[in-house]
């Protein structure tokens, strides 16, 4: 490998790459990517094969899982498993093996709420309306930066490209956040809000729709809408003039933005990470959707509308119209009782699992690409608690924070070495493609692949032993999915003989993640059916098709998008209703001095992209910005060290004294902290900065998804000697 540049010819990307992809090259190098098993002797790690690394495995968790039971093993699946094909596809095999109820993942991190809003609202987690940014007029962008970290949940390539387009053609982009970040520099309108009070700002919104006479859904909505007079009654709290001082914002503003959402031509609203990691998560998720709905965007060219993935999905999959909807709680927390969400438990509850005594507490923790020890909330907390486990089993290409934790650590190949389709980002695609690539570099000697990986340590939960062979979890799961998609009498192959598609699919030789695709691709709302549809999709049509097959724009897709019970969109759901109460009195209680908000940086996005020297080099990136009226105040100027308390931790940092952040608001980036001992990045640790989740809370979470809170925490600020 020499080099990467990105493909102009690429049916959506054109050219774009983000710094992840740009330093691919750089990542496969690094000297600190594991490329080899290390399992720990005697307090230290030790480079093993591969054959020692499954014994050492075998050794360790299977007496675990017969002495306390399947609960007494937790799984932890990380941020980068939704950008991977075999993770995508293995990890739940991975679960299921495992038989525990203790799963955790990055998700009650980052965009839960989002999830659980659009659930209750149009059937499925992955119902998340995407702004159509290309078509549209006017842009209300909450709590998200795209130019530091481009699309979430809205996958786009060159978002910022995609935004500067809409102000070249007329439209008008407006940014509600704290901080004045990259984005909010762009916009025609940056509107300072007061940290953790989106929703606030989105029912004054919702408010003023109604008593303005302006909220009109479009006939293609109201034919199929329930709620709407309860969401009326819900608002009538929340004027404008009441919410003003909570914001910050002047209620004549808020009014002016609700006009002009109606006014444009088409509109939408987008809000991400800065909406979800707060206290009303759920609900300002809820309500970005409810104003798309209220000003006659939602669903409709330039608006907010639903992708409709190559591969299929939650969404296109069953009986169209209709579904079982979101159901949570169906089990909870060993401690504190929190509620499942989604197939999982929230992370914040992850620490006090393992270290609370008593029955049911978690013994052994397999991870999966994940670094919570810097990424979730009281990381000090878990840090410690991981040292008590019996046995830790990682799958990870570094030993970072949370891997020194590790007995056994099994690194997966590099990237380059790997098979990429963007399975689950194109469920949130604001254009249909499809586009597939071939691994560029071949396995190392010896080396399994990641889907191997996986199905092994299936296996070896499920008392196979270290021979076990992987092939065989490849087969089962293949078949569970074609018998499961020849049963559905709504789907493409209905009543197909399953034999004759698995003989299909595996000629060739062709295996693994790769095979379940083709038959993902092939029985898609654009695939070929296997016969059936000439001309339609198929892993060997995209194999052709270097550059990538361009399916349109998104397109219209109310009803038959809906999972809900009622066939109808819910615009008032019980459970979000009855946490307006709650939204409402925090409008009576009194404001820290400071809070904390996080923030992202291009380079950085990641805790393992601190480790490529070309995105961590330059002025330092990990310090604390402040007002300079702030900074008077506590006698801080620029470089001055300050001490940050909070309620579980403190640490001390850099000041940057900035008037790109709203005063009474001080922040901090995410992902660094590598200043423990037993880690082997050395570039990261060159570049240690703190680690912001050291002040979070674990206390404080989201109670309608259990998504951590990790902006607007309370913080104390004094000057460090």
């Amino acid at each position: 490998m020499t080099r990467i540049r990105g493909d102009r010819e690429d049916v959506f990307s054109h050219g774009y790459l983000c710094p992840k992809g740009s330093t691919l090259k750089q990542l496969h190098d690094d000297p600190d990517r594991l490329r080899r098993p290390l399992v720990r002797r005697e307090g230290r790690f030790v480079e093993v094969s591969w054959d020692e690394a499954w014994a050492e495995v075998h050794r360790r968790l299977p007496p675990v899982i017969e002495r306390h039971g399947r609960d007494a093993v937790a799984v932890y699946v990380g941020n980068p498993t939704a950008h991977h094909l075999s993770p995508a596809m293995f990890v739940r095999t991975l679960i299921q093996a495992v038989g525990t109820r203790n799963r955790f993942s990055a998700s009650t991190v980052d965009q839960a709420p989002k999830q659980v809003a659009a659930g209750y609202m149009f059937g499925t987690a992955v119902s998340v309306p995407v702004p159509d940014l290309d078509r549209t007029d006017y842009l209300l962008v909450l709590g998200a930066n795209p130019y530091a970290s481009n699309g979430s949940l809205c996958t786009a390539p060159d978002f910022p490209g995609r935004l500067e387009a809409l102000q070249a053609r007329g439209g008008r982009l407006v940014v509600v956040d704290p901080r004045r970040s990259r984005t909010a520099e762009q916009a025609d309108e940056w509107l300072a809000i007061r940290p953790g009070t989106d929703a606030h700002l989105l029912m004054a919104l919702v408010h003023t729709l109604f008593e303005e006479g302006l909220a009109h859904p479009g006939d293609h909505v109201t034919a199929h809408l329930d709620g709407l007079e309860e969401l009326r009654g819900a608002s009538a709290r929340f004027a404008p003039e009441a919410v003003s001082a909570t914001v910050g914002i002047e209620a004549g503003v808020i009014r002016r933005i609700a006009r002009e959402l109606v006014a444009a031509p088409t509109a939408a609203v987008y809000g991400r990470i800065g909406t979800c990691t707060q206290e009303f998560g759920t609900t300002a998720s809820w309500l970005v959707d409810a104003v798309n709905l209220l000003t006659g965007n939602l669903d409709r060219p330039g608006g907010a509308m639903f992708a409709l993935p190559a591969a299929g999905g939650a969404t296109t999959r069953g009986q169209r119209g209709f579904g079982p909807g979101l159901r949570i709680g169906r089990g909870r927390t060993r401690v504190r009782g929190l509620p499942e969400v989604m197939g999982e438990y929230p992370v914040v509850a992850l620490a006090e699992e393992i270290d609370t005594p008593g029955d049911g507490a978690v013994r052994a923790l397999i991870t999966v690409a994940g670094n919570p020890v810097l990424s979730t909330p009281n990381s000090g907390r878990l840090d410690k608690a991981l040292g008590q486990l019996d046995v830790m089993i990682a799958v990870d290409i570094y030993l970072n924070e949370t891997t020194r934790h590790a007995d056994v650590i099994l690194p997966p190949p590099s990237v380059l070495q790997r098979p990429h389709y963007d399975l689950l980002l194109l469920q949130f695609a604001v254009r249909t493609v499809a586009n597939y690539s071939p691994p560029v570099l071949p396995l190392d000697p010896g080396q399994p692949d990641e889907w191997e990986i996986l199905a092994k340590l299936a296996l070896i939960c499920q008392g196979q032993g270290p021979e076990a062979d992987p092939s065989v979890v490849d087969e089962l799961a293949l078949a569970g999915l074609v018998r499961h998609a020849v049963a559905d009498p709504t789907g493409p192959v209905a009543g197909r003989d399953p034999d004759e598609l698995v003989t299909a699919l595996s000629a060739g030789g062709r295996r693994g993640p790769e095979r379940m695709l083709d038959f993902m691709l092939r029985t898609g709302p654009y695939g070929d059916a296997f016969g059936a549809v000439p001309g339609g999709l198929s892993l060997d049509a995209l194999l052709a098709e270097p550059h990538g097959v361009d399916l349109g724009p998104l397109q219209p897709r109310l009803p038959e998008i809906l999972r809900t019970p009622s066939g109808r969109v819910q615009l008032a759901p019980p459970e979000l209703i009855a946490d307006v109460d709650r939204l409402a009195s925090a409008m009576t209680r009194p404001q820290p001095e400071f809070v904390l908000v996080g923030r992202r940086n291009l380079r950085t996005n990641n805790s393992w992209m601190h480790n490529i020297a070309v995105l961590v080099k330059g002025k330092e990136q990990c310090t604390l910005q402040i007002h300079p009226d702030d900074a008077g105040r506590l006698g801080v100027g620029p470089g001055d060290r300050v001490l940050v308390a909070s309620r579980v931790g403190e640490l001390v940092a850099p000041a940057e004294v900035t008037g790109a952040i709203r005063p009474g608001v001080v922040s901090l980036p995410h992902g660094f902290g590598h200043d423990l001992d037993g880690i082997a990045m050395a570039v990261a640790q060159a570049h240690a900065g703190v680690n912001a989740n050291v002040l979070a809370d674990e206390e404080a979470f989201e109670p309608l998804s259990g998504n951590a809170v990790l902006n607007a925490i309370p913080v104390r600020l004094s000057r460090a000697s």
